[in-house]
């Protein structure tokens, strides 16, 4: 994750409520064969990305559920979510009933993060695997979670435009 100013926690609350809704604002009227369909021969299909998306959400809000529930500090070791996709079945999955259990993932997720008290943002985690050791936070990965889905949903939104068409 590249380093930038960080996001107020009230920011990346927001930011992680509106994904679910503005991914079913986009899909909305589309019918289910066109969200499987690429938008082009190397692109990824509504669903793809609805897939990858998920996958993000299972790696990085396990890590914050980690990070919380475990012991102070704990050692997490990284794995790819372009990795951890493949263990999946998400790509294949249909589109509506995807995005369902990823919104119930995600209210999970807000649930536990609306709770917490400005101190546990800062909790962190020592992550091995991929290169030197490295620290996060809570924040880290919730900011992470919020930046990473916003161009994605965009992702969304255009290849569910250039489908439609015509």
């Amino acid at each position: 994750m590249a380093k930038s100013k960080k996001l107020e926690v009230d920011r990346i609350l927001t930011m992680l409520q509106e994904g679910p809704s503005r991914i079913a604002e986009a899909a909305a009227n589309v019918p289910p064969n066109l969200l499987h369909v690429p938008p082009g021969a190397n692109g990824w299909s509504a669903n793809d990305v609805l897939a990858h998306l998920r996958s993000c959400a299972d790696i990085w809000g396990g890590c914050i559920e980690a990070i919380l529930l475990a012991e102070d500090n704990p050692t997490i070791r990284a794995v790819n979510p372009r990795t951890w996709i493949e263990n999946t079945d998400y790509v294949e999955q249909n589109f509506r009933a995807s995005l369902r259990a990823f919104t119930g993932q995600r209210e999970n997720l807000l649930s536990l993060l609306n709770s917490l008290p400005s101190e546990d943002w800062s909790r962190s985690a020592t992550i091995t695997g991929a290169g030197k050791p490295l620290v996060r936070t809570v924040h880290d990965y919730a900011e992470w979670l919020a930046v990473h889905e916003r161009p994605h949903v965009e992702q969304i939104q255009r290849t569910v435009a250039a489908v439609t068409e015509g």
